[in-house]
C-alpha cells in the first residue's frame, strides 16, 4: 500500500480539517481559511482535489447577488483529484482511483442516461445545486460550525470535497492533472458541441460566435471532425492570431461590420449561410444572428453559451417553417460524463485533441484571486490551479 493510501486509511470515516477557498460576499475576493469537510453519506465519495481550473461560471456566480447565488460558497466545478474514501454502498469507485468531478450527473440508471439520445439526468436533473443531491444537506462547515454552501454538486475550490457518484468519472491516471481537470466543464462542452451535439461533418463550415475557451473548444472540435472552413467571431481582434491555434480558417471582428448585420457577412461568405453555428457568448441576441445565418434546409444552430436568467429567443413561424433550420441547446457539450470523457482522454493520449493549448497559466491555491484577475483581463483562456505543488 502506498503512502497516500495509508494516509486515507487513517482519515477514512472521520471529519478532514483542510484549507478552501471560500466566497462570503459576491464579486469580493475569495478568502482562503481552513474549513471541516465532513465524511461522505449513502453513494457519495469524499475526493483529495490535486488542480482546479478556473471556468467564467465560477465568476458568473461569484459576482451574483441574487438566487441562485448564496453565500458563504465554496464555488469551483473543473478539477481532478484523488477518491479519499466512500461510503459503504459505493462500489464503482475505491480510494485512490483518479476522477473528475462533473457538473452534470449521469446515475447510469434512469431512462435518459440509459439512453445514447441524451445526456440529462432525470434522477438528479441539473440545478445551480448549493447542497448535496440525495439529501439536501452540506458537508462543508467552517471552524465556527457555519454552514459552507456547495456549488453545482462539485466545490473543488478546496483540498477536499465530497461528490455524489452520479457526478464522478473515473478516469485514466496517465493524463497529467493539468490537462484532466479541463475535461470537467469548458473543453469537453465545446469539443462535445461539435463532435455530439452537431455532429459536425468533414468538408463541412462551421462559425463560431464567440472565441472565449469554449468556443475555441468548438473550434478544436470542428478540427478533428475534419470542417473545412471555421469562421470565428468576436469583438476582441486579437482572437483572429490566437484562434488560428485551435483551427479558424477565417475570422470576423463583430465591431468592424459596417452597415451590415454579422449574419449578412457571414451569409455573403459561405454564400448562403454556414452548415453549423455556435453561439458561446451567451446573448440571446447572438443565438438569432447565428441562426440568421445557418443554411437553410439543414443549417444547425447550436446554443451553448449561458445567458441571463429570463433571457427570451423570438423567431417568425413563417421562418421556422420555410427555412428547415434546427435550434438546439448543448449543455455540457451533449456528452455522458462516464462514457464520453474517458473517449476524450483517449484522443487527448492518442495526440488527437490538443488540450495543451487551452492552459495559458499556472498558480499554486494561494493565488487563486490572480487566476480571477488574468481571467477578468482577459489575460487567460483557462488557468490551473495547484493545490499542493
Amino acid at each position: 500500500m502506498n503512502a497516500e493510501k495509508v494516509e486515507f486509511s487513517r482519515t477514512a470515516g472521520k471529519p478532514i480539517r483542510c484549507r478552501a477557498a471560500v466566497a462570503r460576499e459576491a464579486g469580493e475576493p475569495l478568502v482562503i481559511e481552513e474549513v471541516i469537510v465532513a465524511p461522505p453519506k449513502s453513494r457519495e465519495v469524499r475526493i483529495k482535489i490535486i488542480c482546479t481550473s478556473l471556468c467564467f461560471s465560477d465568476i458568473t456566480f461569484w459576482r451574483l447577488k441574487v438566487p441562485p447565488a448564496c453565500f458563504p460558497r465554496i464555488l469551483g466545478h473543473e478539477a481532478v483529484g484523488v477518491v479519499e474514501s466512500v461510503a459503504e454502498d459505493v462500489h464503482e469507485l475505491a480510494p485512490g482511483d483518479t476522477v473528475l468531478p462533473i457538473f452534470l450527473p449521469d446515475c447510469a440508471e434512469c431512462m435518459d442516461c440509459q439512453s445514447n439520445k441524451s445526456n440529462l439526468c432525470s434522477k438528479f436533473p441539473f440545478h445551480v445545486a448549493s447542497m448535496m443531491p440525495r439529501d439536501g444537506t452540506s458537508r462543508f462547515t467552517d471552524l465556527k460550525g457555519e454552514t459552507l454552501f456547495h456549488f453545482i454538486y462539485t466545490s473543488s475550490f478546496s483540498e477536499y470535497t465530497v461528490v455524489d457518484v452520479a457526478s464522478v468519472t473515473k478516469i485514466d491516471p496517465a493524463i497529467p492533472p493539468n490537462r484532466a481537470c479541463l475535461l470537467s466543464c469548458g473543453v469537453s462542452t465545446g469539443v462535445g458541441a461539435a463532435l455530439r451535439t452537431a455532429n459536425v461533418e468533414s468538408g463541412s463550415t462551421v462559425a463560431i460566435f464567440g472565441l472565449g475557451a469554449i468556443g475555441l473548444a468548438v473550434a478544436e472540435g470542428a478540427r478533428i471532425a475534419g470542417a473545412k472552413r471555421i469562421i470565428g467571431v468576436d469583438i476582441n481582434p486579437d482572437k483572429r492570431e490566437i484562434g488560428k491555434k485551435f483551427g479558424l480558417t477565417d475570422f470576423v471582428d463583430s465591431r468592424s461590420c459596417g452597415n451590415k448585420s454579422i449574419s449578412q457577412v457571414i451569409t455573403d461568405m459561405t454564400d448562403g449561410g454556414a452548415d453549423y453555428c455556435f453561439e458561446c457568448v451567451g446573448l440571446a441576441s447572438l443565438v438569432h444572428e447565428a441562426y440568421a445565418c445557418c443554411r437553410k434546409g439543414w443549417g444547425k444552430t447550436v446554443v451553448v453559451g449561458v445567458d441571463k436568467p429570463g433571457s427570451q429567443l423570438t423567431f417568425n413561424s413563417y421562418e421556422v417553417l420555410h427555412m428547415g433550420k434546427t435550434l438546439v441547446g448543448s449543455l455540457y457539450g451533449g456528452l455522458k460524463p462516464k462514457t464520453d470523457v474517458p473517449m476524450l482522454i483517449k484522443k487527448y493520449l492518442d495526440k488527437e485533441l490538443e488540450l495543451d493549448k487551452f492552459v495559458t497559466h499556472e498558480v499554486n491555491f494561494e493565488e487563486i484571486n490572480r487566476a480571477f484577475e488574468l481571467l477578468l483581463q482577459g489575460k487567460s483562456l483557462r488557468c490551473v490551479i495547484w493545490m499542493d505543488k
